[in-house]
């Protein structure tokens, strides 16, 4: 091994253990959100807040999704905003280019990620930043032209911007920037990102 290759080598354990770690991170953090609002107040019911549509892709690959999302009945304030936990379900389609006789391919996801809002002007402001990390399982796992997973059980990431219009803010678009990667559980573990766009309809 020449010492061109033992330096990437070498990078790209760096750069898979960072990436671990900070979804290891993540998720902790976010299971710790949800957990206290949990114990802090449950819903009322297992009736969804929100039901949502959401189309996107990254290159060569295509999705469309559905999903419902709860909120937890606890906020907290954070400088001049609040901050609040909710957690949704998602069922998404992927349709990609593949090494097929038809050159595409095409996986079912399911997908479940507890996150985190953040609403300025003390949580009345109709704009709106999250973060999410979550689980995702996939009906087989993602090989496309471009890149091969190693796992259909991989962990899911989001960073998204939004605003919330209507009447009685019942409309919601948002952009997502979404990651999905197994954590280094096994290799290869490429990663794939995706940018997203979202709408959804607040039932109250």
């Amino acid at each position: 091994m020449t010492h061109d290759d033992r330096t990437t080598a070498t990078a790209h354990r760096y750069k898979s253990g960072g990436i671990r770690w900070l979804l290891c991170i993540g998720a902790g953090a976010a299971s710790l959100g949800v957990g206290q609002a949990a114990r802090a107040e449950l819903p009322s019911s297992f009736a969804p807040d929100a039901f949502y549509v959401q189309a996107g892709g990254a290159q060569g690959t295509q999705t469309l999704a559905v999903g419902l999302s709860w909120d937890w009945n606890t906020r907290w304030t954070l400088g001049p905003g609040e901050l609040r936990p909710y957690i949704e379900v998602m069922l998404s389609q992927w349709r990609y280019d593949a090494s097929t006789p038809v050159g595409k391919d095409h996986l079912t996801q399911l997908a479940m990620t507890p996150s985190l809002r953040w609403r300025g002007a003390g949580g009345a402001s109709p704009w709106f930043f999250e973060a999410g990390v979550g689980l995702s399982f996939t009906s087989s796992i993602y090989h496309s032209t471009d890149k091969q997973f190693s796992t259909s059980f991989n962990f899911g990431s989001h960073l998204g911007v939004g605003r919330n219009f209507g009447a009685r803010q019942e409309h919601e678009l948002a952009v997502r920037v979404e990651h999905f990667s197994n954590a280094g559980i096994k290799h290869p573990n490429p990663g794939q990102n995706f940018v997203q766009l979202r709408y959804a309809y607040r039932f109250e």
